[in-house]
Parts: C-alpha cells; sequence; structure tokens
C-alpha cells in the first residue's frame, strides 16, 4: 500500500477485514484503514463489495488483490464490486486476477480504466493454458489478453511487457532476479495505483512503473547483492528515481 505514496498518491485508504483494521492502522500509520465484514476464513466477504465501489468511485485509483488469501473469494467481491464502480481506475493483481478466469470480459465495462499485473503463472490460470506457453511467448500474450479484456496489461517476467488493448507494447528490461522476492508484485502494484492517482493514463503509468521498479531492485543489488533485499526497500528507492525524470538537474 505505501508504494502508492512513495510514487505520489496525496492520500492512502486501505479497506481490509475487520478483525485486523487496528492491526493495519498501527502498521501503516500514514493511510486511512476501513473495517469490513470478512468471511470465516479471513478474507474480505463479497457483502462489502457495494461499499468499496462506493467509496473507489471517490477516489483516482483503486488496488485490489494485495493481501487477500482465496481465491474464489476475491473473485466473487470483484465481480460484485465492478458492476457499481464509478470514475476511479483499478489495478487489480494477486488473487483478484482469478475474476477473469471466471468472467473474462468483466473489465469491459470500465472503457479502459484497469491495469492488471499477473506474473505468467497468474497469466496461466487467467487464461487457462501452461505456464510454460505464457513465459515462451510473453510479449504476444501480453498483447493478446489486452485486447480481450479491455485494459493494460504488465506481464511480470525477466521480460516484463506492458500492453494496451490498442495494440502498443512496451518491453522492459530492467531489474534483476532479487525482484522476485515475496512482495515484490505487491510493491510494483501499489506504484501503478499511485501514479494513477495522480493523474498518469493506465498504460504510462503501467510502463513507468515497471521501469521504476526494475531500477529501484537494480540500485538495491548493487548496494546489498543481487539477493537477499527486501520488497519494502524498494519503495525507499522510488522518489529519487522518480526526479530523475525531471533532467539532469534533479539527478
Amino acid at each position: 500500500a505505501t508504494g502508492a505514496l512513495r510514487a505520489g498518491a496525496g492520500k492512502l485508504q486501505i479497506a481490509t477485514c475487520r478483525s485486523i483494521a487496528h492491526v493495519v492502522a498501527a502498521a501503516v500509520p500514514e493511510a486511512r484503514v476501513f473495517a469490513l465484514a470478512e468471511t470465516k476464513t479471513g478474507d474480505i466477504a463479497a457483502s462489502a463489495a457495494v461499499e468499496i465501489a462506493e467509496r473507489a468511485g471517490q477516489v483516482q485509483a483503486t488496488l485490489i488483490g494485495p493481501g487477500m488469501i482465496s481465491e474464489d473469494a476475491a473473485a466473487q467481491l470483484v465481480v460484485k464490486m465492478l458492476p457499481h464502480v464509478e470514475r476511479t481506475t483499478l489495478v487489480i493483481d494477486a488473487v483478484a486476477l482469478m475474476c477473469l478466469a471466471k468472467e473474462p470480459t468483466i473489465l469491459q465495462s470500465l472503457d479502459n480504466r484497469a491495469v492488471i499485473t499477473p506474473h505468467a503463472g497468474e497469466m496461466a490460470s487467467v487464461r487457462n493454458v501452461d505456464k510454460d506457453a505464457v513465459i515462451s511467448d510473453a510479449a504476444k500474450v501480453a498483447c493478446e489478453t489486452a485486447a480481450e479484456i479491455g485494459a493494460v496489461v504488465a506481464l511480470k517476467g525477466a521480460e516484463t511487457f506492458v500492453a494496451a488493448p490498442t495494440g502498443e507494447c512496451y518491453c522492459n528490461r530492467t531489474g534483476n532476479v532479487g525482484l522476485a522476492t515475496s512482495g515484490s508484485g505487491d510493491t510494483l502494484s501499489g506504484i501503478v495505483a499511485g501514479l494513477l492517482a495522480r493523474g498518469a493514463p493506465p498504460l504510462q503509468a503501467a510502463a513507468w512503473s515497471v521501469f521504476l521498479h526494475g531500477r529501484a531492485g537494480d540500485r538495491l543489488a548493487k548496494r546489498i547483492g543481487p539477493l537477499g533485499f527486501l520488497a519494502r526497500e524498494l519503495l525507499a528507492e522510488v522518489p529519487a528515481l522518480m526526479a530523475g525524470f525531471g533532467g539532469k538537474k534533479n539527478r
């Protein structure tokens, strides 16, 4: 969640299960935390979908998926929420991506206001194909998926491909093996949400985020080593990297 703040979002709100809301509030004091109904297994209940959608309609960007546990519960929540979503741009990651396995065209109603950030395994589940088939032709898979679902796709891997429904596709080669660490993908999706909140269009937000995420990993690898840095350490690198976008004076 703090990835959005590190990318420059002005305000952060976190919706989570009622039983852990106080813990999240203590862990992320910069955020306003909302407590939601939950299932017996510790997931946000589908009955909270309308409330989430109403809150999402008041902000520029909404990220859903990181921290959720059950694929079925996450998919049900997204499917129930989307018909009520207005205005905001969605970033969908982790188990929430399984909403596309259930309803492949569900994002088309958002009119290009969505970004998904799967790795190869998640993409294989979404498309019901073998993971190796995704890896072997990642650019094609990213482009085809973007066109089919009507959303920007950032297909993560050694090379990350960012594709738009309109046909544009970018390849990012920044980053290193250390970015495979647990939680790294969540930091990326948070950065995407932050840039969207600042007004970047979905394709631009996804492409910049992938580049920033990779460069942050490269800086940590140089300072710490290619393995052993933590996902949360990536975030402190982002503001300085973003300052570098402004030209030589800021580098």
